[in-house]
């Protein structure tokens, strides 16, 4: 069995699409999906942002 981590770079406006886009051309299966959320601060106060987001892939064994 071998795995591979992906890094998706996204902004609040695209994430959706660009998960999708991402997960439909994989070949293997989806094991897990992680943001990475950053605290930040505002003029409301704190709040957080997802910066990018990591996809775990099992691979297809070939051979």
């Amino acid at each position: 069995m071998k795995y591979k981590v992906h890094r998706i770079d996204v902004k609040s406006s695209n994430m959706q699409e660009k998960l999708e886009s991402f997960l439909n051309k994989l070949d293997g299966d989806v094991i897990s999906v992680i943001p990475n959320i950053s605290p930040t601060f505002q003029l409301m106060g704190a709040t957080a942002k997802i910066t990018y987001i990591l996809v775990v892939e099992k691979r297809k064994f070939l051979g």
